[in-house]
């Protein structure tokens, strides 16, 4: 009975201002910002932007890196980010006296929004850092470059066995892997992933039992490239990472054998991403059109939109939708609010049931307030017994009792609800055998209850109840109610 869900699982993020804090502190970010502050007419950058070698050594200095073998190839890095990222602005290069194309630096516009802007504009200029540093993590790696140059000057591009596409594509669905494991229940949560399960996610086929050994050297080429590609991304703040252990490197083409069972998993590299990785990587799958749900997203919106939205969230981040729903209207909107989720709840489409069913969840959170409207639709035959349940649970008097009829429809409503929502085989049956052992002769009657589910529930209760007798009413009944759809 399921409608079409989203791909991904809804995210809670961090606030804006928090997770425009964690940009700034990125060290390549900051490193950036503070060669952008550095620069000044006398900085001389190459052709395509890049500070000329004689710059290097001042610009690591500047940094705090004089001292680091890698604090020239830091710097570099970091200025590339700056220009990327419009921190500085490099002038049309004009030939220099030792007859090389020059060109001249002043600051650029965002510079001033890393102090001055709002936590948006801070994100903004983050995200195309983030493009940056992905392309770079995608770049093809090679020993030497003038290999490369043909004849006439041009770049063998083909000799470089590279698809940039085909990069991009692989390292997107590495980093959708691991937000989905990241936000997946069955996932680490918070924590950190194993690069080994992560290379594997990419390359063994869910169907394949014991992987051979051509799909193990697979892996293991995989760990190897996410190994380089992710210290490419880690200073940009998207995520941590622990790389492989180099002791483990065979020498041959410098790889590592996937770990056997009984081997420390976490000496092959474990990564985890962070709150603002979380942040980006949805941005990224938003902007090519994937459905990444955060929870706050629906805050705003209509109660139609809200109870449809939630539709197959997890328990938690439903209710901490609906309670910021909740909390945009205010206690004195209560009654409002309540009415609006009623009146939404309505329907005789396929996803009404679950819709029914958040609403009687969301009600579950409104005060006394909403009393007025939940028995203004007492004698709804969709909301009535769902009103009847949220009365009672507070006690409230003088509630009518439902009519046989409305008992009926609620039970086979509930039912197709659960079924909708696929929810666990265990409680299912519980829920189905519980709602039949409550009226006596329950098969009999059901059939007959006007619900555009109720052939499908009765089926779904032949196939789930445990006693062999009620299972076979339940079929019976199911065959009377596809008789009666058809009459």
């Amino acid at each position: 009975m399921s409608a079409e869900r989203p791909s991904l699982p809804p995210v809670r993020l961090h606030t804006e201002a928090e997770l425009a804090r964690d940009a700034l502190a990125a060290p390549l970010l900051a490193r950036a910002a503070r060669l952008a502050r550095w620069a000044g007419p006398t900085t001389r950058v190459g052709a395509g932007g890049e500070l000329v070698d004689a710059q290097l050594p001042a610009a690591a200095a500047h940094l705090g890196l004089a001292d680091d073998e890698d604090g020239a190839a830091y710097a570099s890095e970091a200025w590339r980010l700056a220009v990327d990222t419009g921190l500085v602005d490099v002038e049309d290069p004009q030939e220099g006296a030792d007859g090389e194309a020059e060109g001249t630096v002043t600051v650029g516009e965002n510079l001033a929004l890393l102090t001055s802007g709002s936590p948006q504009d801070v994100l903004a200029i983050w995200l195309d850092g983030l493009e940056a540093v992905h392309a770079d993590a995608t770049a093809p790696a090679f020993d030497d470059f003038a290999d490369l140059i043909g004849e006439d000057g041009s770049v063998d591009f083909d000799a470089l066995d590279w698809d940039p596409e085909q990069e991009a594509e692989f390292l997107d669905g590495v980093l959708g892997n691991l937000y989905l494991l990241t936000l997946s229940d069955a996932g680490p949560g918070d924590g950190p992933v194993p690069l080994p399960a992560l290379a594997a996610s990419m390359v063994v086929p869910e169907d394949m039992g014991e992987p051979t050994d051509d799909v193990l050297e697979q892996v293991s080429e995989a760990m190897m490239r996410l190994d380089d590609q992710f210290r490419v991304l880690e200073p940009i703040g998207i995520v941590e990472y622990r790389p492989v252990d180099e002791t483990l490197l065979t020498g041959e083409g410098e790889e590592a054998t996937p770990p056997a069972d009984d081997e420390d998993v976490t000496r092959y590299g474990m990564v985890r991403l962070t709150p603002l990785g979380l942040y980006g990587i949805r941005e990224r799958m938003l902007e090519a059109g994937v459905d990444a749900p955060a929870v706050g997203d629906l805050a705003d919106k209509g109660a139609d939109v809200l109870l449809d939205g939630i539709a197959y969230y997890p328990e938690e981040a439903a209710r901490t939708e609906v309670g910021l729903w909740l909390g945009r209207r205010g206690a004195e909107g209560a009654e409002t609010a309540a009415a609006e989720l009623l009146g939404a709840a309505r329907g005789g489409d396929r996803r009404a049931p679950l819709r029914r069913l958040h609403c009687q969840q969301a009600l579950a959170l409104v005060g006394p307030e909403a009393e007025p409207a939940v028995r203004a639709v007492l004698g709804d035959p969709e909301l009535g017994g769902l009103a009847r349940v949220w009365l009672a649970e507070r006690g409230a008097a003088d509630v009518p009792a439902p009519p046989e009829s409305m008992i009926f429809w609620l039970a086979v409503d509930t039912i197709a609800a659960q079924l909708d929502a696929d929810g666990e085989m265990e409680e299912l049956q519980e829920l189905v055998e519980g709602l039949s052992g409550q009226h006596s002769g329950f098969f009999d009657e059901a059939w007959r209850v006007d619900h555009p589910a109720t052939a499908e529930v009765l089926e779904a209760m032949g196939r789930l109840h445990s006693d062999k007798g009620a299972a076979k009413a339940a079929r019976k009944a199911a065959y009377k109610a596809r008789s009666r759809q058809k009459d």
